[in-house]
């Protein structure tokens, strides 16, 4: 697989419709998903890759309940639930009879286990601030999960339509912190409308129908296999999605219009929870300094980067929330001012690190590289491989000045929280007041809120992109002829 993707040659790309026409016929039910990176991790308790979280919800496991397309929570796992008069308790009853792939019922304990592992530190969860309002979980009986929270919730956690369930009976005996040599991450174990087949790592993970699954919650899927293919290199990814060695990849909002050219293949663009920013490590120079994160914030130009470098793909981020959620604060847009940046500088220039993820060519960093510099900082690149980034930025060191972050949201927000502890500020635990907070003291400059550009080969139809996900409606997909 590897090998067919690179001899795709950049031909392809001279003329749209110019690729192997057949190559996607010829795999019929089988689709070939790009992603441009390894899936991190298969355990959902230790993964913070947007796909590999989907992969885990929406292909290999399950989840207790799911959204809507209009974000409305809707059973899946849990058939029912009911809360208690004061809201602090909340009672779901299974789905009977989903089997996990080495045959064992899928039960409550299974359900206990993964929220109880998900609470303890040892894990590592990285949603850990989602679970700490839940003060215990019982599973009374096969069927029946008991939830018990420390406040009332206004409504079903958004946690749980994201953390899929793990089959306890395989997982309980492995120590707490050691869940990442688990066997079962190498050949996980599922229930969800896919089985696992095989991981080449930084190559592809393969899955395949479950002929098992439950009409009750989807029935087995109309593809045969689905396969996630690791491409890491833009051109060749869109070289290979246009000579049909692959069915659907991200592409460059700059290639959106070379894609719409060629017959075979479609543009599919949907709106995500996804921010996208510089964040700022205030523990140390130069940015624990207030001043001069707001020249920083000052000197980037948004209308720039959404025109130039997505192409409309976009919109200017007033905040950390997108303006659809309903718990979106209105904010005050950060102006272009680089004289006013230039100002609070008042003749420092600072030397920082602007840590990003990739190999290529980094076009939107040299944006923001540009326009902080003309303002007087000295900023120097570096671009790492997403798991030594994840530590350089996520870790217990924190070890960077500044980062280029994407940040995949939730409906609850609570991943604000998780942004405040990487930019080494406080913020309150409401969401509102934690806006203003941010609004406050600029630990992130924000850039703006993405829209998903995915390239598909026309042969596959049934699919629905939206702010859930990309693969969303994966039980759905099938191929035409």
């Amino acid at each position: 697989m590897r090998r067919a993707i690179v001899v795709v040659g950049c031909a392809a790309l001279a003329a749209a419709g110019c690729g192997r026409a057949g190559a996607a016929t010829r795999r019929g039910a089988t689709v070939l998903y790009a992603s441009g990176a390894d899936l991190q991790s298969i355990n959902p308790l230790l993964t913070e890759l947007p796909l590999a979280k989907q992969v885990q919800r929406y292909v290999l496991l399950t989840t207790l309940v799911r959204y809507d397309s209009a974000l409305g929570v809707e059973p899946y796992l849990a058939r029912r639930w009911s809360w208690s008069p004061d809201r602090s308790t909340l009672t779901l009853v299974l789905y009977q009879g989903l089997p996990w792939s080495d045959g064992r019922p899928t039960v409550a304990r299974d359900v206990a286990w993964t929220l109880d592992a998900a609470r303890d530190p040892a894990v590592g969860y990285p949603r850990v601030t989602d679970v700490a309002s839940i003060a215990q979980v019982q599973s009374p009986d096969d069927s029946t999960v008991v939830i018990r929270f420390r406040t009332a919730q206004p409504r079903i956690p958004d946690v749980l339509t994201d953390l899929a369930i793990l089959p306890a009976h395989l997982l309980d005996t492995v120590p707490r912190g050691r869940l990442r040599e688990a066997a079962w991450s190498e050949h996980p174990v599922g229930n969800g409308p896919f089985g696992f087949v095989a991981h080449e790592p930084h190559r592809r993970w393969v899955f395949a129908r479950n002929d098992a699954f439950p009409r009750a919650l989807g029935g087995p899927p109309r593809l045969e296999r689905f396969i996630v293919v690791v491409v890491d290199d833009p051109m060749t990814k869109l070289a290979a999605l246009t000579s049909g060695e692959l069915d659907v990849a991200g592409i460059n909002p700059a290639h959106a219009e070379f894609v719409r050219r060629n017959p075979a293949l479609a543009v599919v663009t949907y709106p995500l929870i996804f921010v996208n920013g510089v964040v700022f490590n205030t523990r140390h120079a130069p940015f624990d300094d207030p001043v001069v994160r707001r020249a920083a914030d000052l000197a980037i130009d948004r209308d720039e980067i959404i025109g130039g470098f997505l192409y409309g793909f976009g919109t200017r981020a007033e905040g950390p929330v997108p303006s659809f959620l309903p718990g979106y604060v209105r904010g005050v847009p950060t102006p272009f001012a680089p004289d006013s940046a230039r100002r609070l500088l008042a003749g420092r220039r600072p030397r920082i690190e602007l840590l990003t993820v990739g190999s290529g060519e980094a076009a939107l960093e040299q944006l923001v590289q540009a326009r902080l510099d003309a303002v007087g900082f000295d900023v120097a690149i570096r671009q790492l491989e997403f798991s030594t980034y994840s530590d350089r930025v996520n870790g217990p060191g924190h070890q960077f000045d500044a980062a280029m972050m994407g940040i995949p949201g939730d409906v609850d927000l609570g991943y604000l929280a998780h942004v405040a502890q990487i930019a080494g500020v406080a913020a309150p635990p409401d969401p509102a007041a934690a806006q203003r907070a941010f609004a406050a003291q600029v630990p992130v400059a924000w850039l703006y809120d993405a829209r998903g550009v995915q390239g598909m080969n026309r042969r596959l139809r049934g699919v629905t992109m939206d702010m859930r996900g990309e693969l969303v409606t994966i039980g759905g997909w099938w191929t035409a002829p």
